[in-house]
């Protein structure tokens, strides 16, 4: 066993190697040798070892009185021994025995408080006598210093250990490196002493259990204690090790969980998938509040709606009702309005970019919205646009809204059966939401819109309500400004709101809604109209939407009148459209083979892309007894109608119709019978005719059901043009009912049987006397070119039509 060399030379030893202590022939600087008193700081709560360069701080009168004790000294020697009782003051029966001595390097900062500096510690020293005095701790010191000693194999052995020890540690916690390497560059490693010093610095043992390596001056033992130190510090960061990676894979678990739920999170926000949690919920509700004007009825409803959904679970199946109940609460845009245009020139411009012809509709829609000007507001109108499909009934509606400024919305009521589609379903229900109306409010945004009823002339009644009835209350101006959809159960004013419905007939629509209506007629369209309408938005449209450039397809005049009067003879202008959408696509088809050159469509070519002509030039018969041209209304429009009569011998007479007839057009056809029967004489026919005679009325088309209360002139006139074998005059139509003294009773719709007329060529028609104010109200291009006859009994018709 070495023993440590011990000395009280006081003579100061270099940290890297420590010499033996210096002969008397040997000169060293003053500053150089440390003193046999030293200035004493107390350490806590472990102590210092030699041959490190540490950081201190002094703190309270006592600790800075020995700092500036020890810079005032030529060594700049300061004591630091630690105390042996935490808790206690500093005191000299509070110190241990043994410490270590070393020299201030730098002071860093310093103030009235406070010290702080470097210290370069250098060796052990006991306390042979320690005094307080009034300038702090003072001590006599005898120093210990370290020898060189020659390193045998079991040091070396044990070296080795604390270096391997040393190397597992900076593995499991890499802080170590850079201190071992700081070390290097100050010592040797092939001093044992210094090395079980460094290694016990490093170890976060007790401060008790340090202070005992620091007073084992064998350097044997004191490694032997390094080592049992080191061995519990490896242990001790291991199991550290293994809880810290512990906590970091849940935490690093739990972290991906939170990062892949955020993430989810914003995935579905951008799709528009993210639900919400209660407190998001409430909040975009009460935003959604802010700037609307709701009633007093519909306030306290939303308020009493959000209390309960702060105490209502979202697992509850309450949750999601209350929650649907306010989401329709607050997206309704109660007191929104926006602002009207009464802008006659402006309206009037819309009008024409949108429509050509209907010069009465358009007049009509200008002194609507003038009214709208001079009152301030267009409340409490509900408009009816009345016609044959095709004719632009939705379209014109659209244009209302445009010139108005306001937003549209159209919904169909075309067999709607169900009433809880118009007033809503009850909360009750599993599903239930409001009505149409309320929907369209909800998706129109403002709570002034255009809103059209198409097809209210088609909706239906049911087991489950009339749902007819049940748009009374919307349709009415004196009670639709609190109108209580069966969903919301509060009231919500539709006074605002533009309702334009249409409708291709009057019969089938309740007479208490059809009195709460302003009725506006379309009529249809001559050829010339349609020729123009072809031009202007029709072809253009077509052009457009079969990707074709302008130019690249022309339909010449010629071809477009052989269109309308072979192909699309109807009232509107939809069959035109198709018909020209068929040639646009097989002209599509030929510039995809190949065709360069543009293309015209002339009237030679209309067969050659529309095939044979659906109608025949000669559908008006003429110079036929016993045929005679009507002219008939119909929900497609104005049309023509052929009635034929034929008799055969019998020795009985007799009457029979065919030709689908309904019951009013078969009371015509028996008044015309009787009618004739009692006038045969006065007409210049055999009295005794009808008794030997069987008749036969037939209207042909007998697939498609007719009936009407116009038919009676037209019937009687076939029969005595049968009876006298007169034909009548050529292009020649009528219509009247007749009584059965000869009366000729007005009918309705001229406007639609005139433009019927001229659609078919005839140049003569009559009409009754009751229906020449109709008649002369018409556009002067409806009655141009056309020679019309009024008749009050039928002896006028007869004048007309078949008397030479």
């Amino acid at each position: 066993m070495v023993e440590d060399k011990e000395t009280a030379i006081d003579i100061d030893k270099s940290p890297e190697t420590p010499d033996p202590p210096p002969q008397p022939s040997e000169l060293v600087l003053a500053a150089d040798i440390l003193p046999a008193g030293l200035p004493i700081l107390p350490l806590r709560p472990r102590p210092a070892f030699p041959s490190l360069l540490i950081p201190m701080a002094a703190t309270g009168p006592g600790q800075m009185k020995a700092v500036k004790k020890a810079l005032e000294s030529p060594s700049q020697a300061l004591g630091l021994v630690m105390v042996r009782d935490l808790e206690r003051e500093d005191s000299p029966e509070n110190l241990h025995k043994i410490g270590v001595v070393g020299k201030i390097v730098k002071v860093i900062h310093s103030d009235d408080d406070s010290v702080h500096f470097l210290i370069n510690c250098l060796e052990r020293f006991s306390i042979e006598e320690l005094t307080e005095t009034p300038e702090g701790l003072f001590a006599r010191a005898r120093y210990h210093y370290g020898a060189e000693l020659s390193v045998n194999p079991e040091l070396k052995a044990y070296s080795m250990a604390i270096i391997a020890t040393l190397k597992e540690l900076v593995q499991i916690n890499p802080l170590y490196s850079e201190e071992i390497k700081l070390f290097l560059n100050r010592s040797s490693m092939n001093d044992p002493g210094r090395l079980a010093d460094f290694a016990a610095n490093l170890t976060s043992a007790d401060g008790q259990e340090l202070q005992a390596i620091l007073e084992t001056f064998d350097v044997r033992r004191r490694i032997d204690r390094v080592l049992v130190a080191l061995k519990k510090e490896l242990e001790v960061s291991r199991l550290q090790t293994k809880i810290t990676k512990q906590i970091e894979e849940k935490v690093s678990a739990q972290q991906r969980e939170f990062f892949l739920k955020a993430q989810l999170k914003e995935i579905k926000k951008e799709l528009g998938l993210e639900k919400e949690g209660k407190t998001t919920e409430i909040e975009k509700f009460q935003q959604r509040l802010e700037g609307l004007k709701l009633n007093a009825e519909a306030q306290k409803a939303v308020d009493d709606e959000l209390e309960k959904l702060q105490l209502i679970e979202p697992s509850s199946p309450e949750y999601n009702v209350t929650r649907n109940y306010l989401d329709w609460l607050t997206i309704l845009p109660w007191g929104k309005f926006s602002k009207d245009s009464y802008k006659l020139d402006r309206a009037r411009k819309i009008l024409d970019r949108d429509h050509y012809g209907l010069d009465d509709v358009k007049e009509r829609i200008l002194e609507f919205i003038a009214v709208g000007k001079m009152k301030g507001d267009i409340s409490g109108s509900i408009l009816c646009l009345v016609g044959p499909p095709g004719v632009g009934k939705t379209s014109v509606g659209k244009s209302i809204a445009d010139a108005l400024g306001r937003e549209f919305y159209r919904f169909s009521l075309g067999g709607m059966r169900d009433e809880a589609e118009i007033k809503g379903h009850r909360r009750t229900y599993i599903g239930s939401m409001p009505g149409k109306f309320i929907q369209a409010m909800k998706s129109a945004g403002t709570a002034n819109p255009v809103l059209m009823l198409d097809e209210i002339d088609k909706i239906g009644a049911s087991y489950q309500g009339d749902p007819a009835s049940a748009l009374l209350e919307v349709l009415d101006p004196e009670q639709n400004s609190s109108f209580r959809d069966h969903y919301l159960d509060v009231p919500f004013d539709l006074s605002n709101v533009l309702f334009v419905a249409t409708a291709n007939q009057l019969d089938t629509i309740p007479a208490p809604l059809l009195d709460r209506m302003e009725l506006i007629r379309l009529s249809g369209y001559i050829l010339e109209e349609k020729v123009e309408i072809a031009k202007r938005y029709l072809i253009p449209k077509a052009l457009k939407n079969h990707g074709l450039q302008k130019g690249q397809v022309s339909i010449r005049k010629e071809a477009l009148v052989a269109i309308i009067d072979g192909y699309a003879r109807e009232a509107g202008v939809r069959s035109l459209e198709n018909r020209i959408k068929k040639i646009m696509r097989k002209a599509a088809m030929e510039f995809a083979g190949g065709h360069s050159e543009n293309i015209v469509i002339g009237k030679k070519e209309v067969e050659t892309y529309l095939g044979k002509p659906v109608f025949s030039a000669d559908e008006v018969f003429e110079n036929v007894p016993g045929v005679v041209t009507g002219l008939a209304w119909t929900s497609m429009g104005g049309a023509t109608l052929q009635i034929e009569a034929t008799a055969m011998p019998s020795k009985g007479k007799g009457f029979k119709q065919t030709g689908q007839l309904g019951k009013v057009m078969v009371e015509s056809s028996e008044i015309a019978y009787s009618y004739v029967m009692a006038h045969l004489k006065d007409y210049g026919a055999a009295e005794d005719y009808f008794d030997t005679h069987f008749v036969h009325l037939h209207v042909p088309a007998g697939a498609t059901p007719k009936d009407g209360p116009s038919a009676g002139v037209t019937m009687t006139t076939a029969l005595l043009s049968m009876i006298t074998g007169q034909p009548v005059k050529k292009h020649l139509g009528m219509t009247g009912e007749l009584t059965l003294t000869g009366r000729v009773l007005p009918i309705g719709g001229v406007k639609e049987k005139t433009i019927a007329a001229r659609r078919a060529g005839l140049k003569t028609l009559i009409f009754p006397e009751g229906n020449r104010k109709d008649f002369e109200e018409l556009p002067d291009y409806l009655r141009a070119g056309i020679e019309v006859h009024f008749a009050g009994d039928y002896a006028d018709v007869f004048r007309v039509a078949l008397k030479s």
